[in-house]
């Protein structure tokens, strides 16, 4: 049985800063099940469905054409260009509300975000594959905020190499996920398909792009060094940075 983070979850996250590690071998993962009150979460889902520009991307498999099973959005700050499953997308300005929700989880995690991808996830057929976020634009170490507003979806996690290490984890309306250090160098994750009848949940992964210095290669301001431009290497239907 696949373990569950919260069958230790002590009684004192009921408050809205109170977060919970998940005991894992090489990972450094920080749950806040409450940031966001029932009446926030409930506001903010309604206003970024109609705020925010969605778009279907497609990607190509096997010489074939599908739809990522999900709806998304790219947003951030100027230059903040991303690049996954062969999919290049230019990042739109800040909307207010992202803009809110950011300010919020960077009070908490102690650490800032420049940039954010959106997925809106229809109902249980909408789904994300197995995948780490380590796209070389990220950083060596990359930190990824996940909010989740509307239906409750499993998060689940599996190391690369110890098959023995898994780890699933309910991402309930209003939670705040975060996932840094060696984290995703050790850890894929996805969210699967459900048969259950559910509504509409939209998650918000904040993250850090370096900033490019040229047409082939990434600035870090914090180690001061140039890396390679990045390339699509994920082909897999629905695998992509997404929680």
């Amino acid at each position: 049985m696949t373990p569950d983070l919260f069958s230790a979850m002590p009684n004192w996250c009921d408050a809205a800063h109170a977060n919970f590690a998940m005991d894992r071998p090489d990972a450094e993962v920080i749950l806040y099940p409450r940031l966001f009150s029932p009446i926030e979460a409930r506001n903010f889902l309604a206003q970024l469905l109609r705020e925010v520009s969605w778009k279907q991307e497609q990607i190509k498999v096997y010489g074939k054409i599908h739809d990522v099973p999900r709806l998304t959005a790219w947003y951030g700050e100027p230059n903040t260009t991303y690049i996954y499953s062969g999919i290049k997308v230019e990042a739109s300005p800040w909307l207010p509300i992202l803009a809110e929700i950011k300010n919020r989880i960077e009070h908490v995690s102690n650490m800032t975000f420049n940039s954010v991808l959106l997925n809106r996830y229809r109902d249980g057929s909408d789904s994300v594959a197995w995948h780490a976020d380590d796209e070389v634009e990220l950083g060596q170490n990359p930190a990824i905020g996940s909010v989740s507003f509307g239906a409750q979806r499993n998060f689940q996690m599996k190391h690369k190499t110890d098959r023995r290490q898994k780890q699933n984890i309910l991402l309930e309306n209003g939670s705040y996920l975060l996932m840094k250090g060696t984290t995703q160098h050790h850890w894929l994750h996805q969210i699967p398909k459900s048969k259950r009848a559910m509504g509409e949940r939209i998650n918000l992964t904040f993250r850090k792009v370096m900033l490019p210095i040229s047409n082939h290669t990434f600035f870090n301001k914090t180690a001061a060094h140039k890396i390679p431009s990045p390339l699509a290497s994920k082909n897999d239907l629905g695998c992509c940075p997404a929680v």
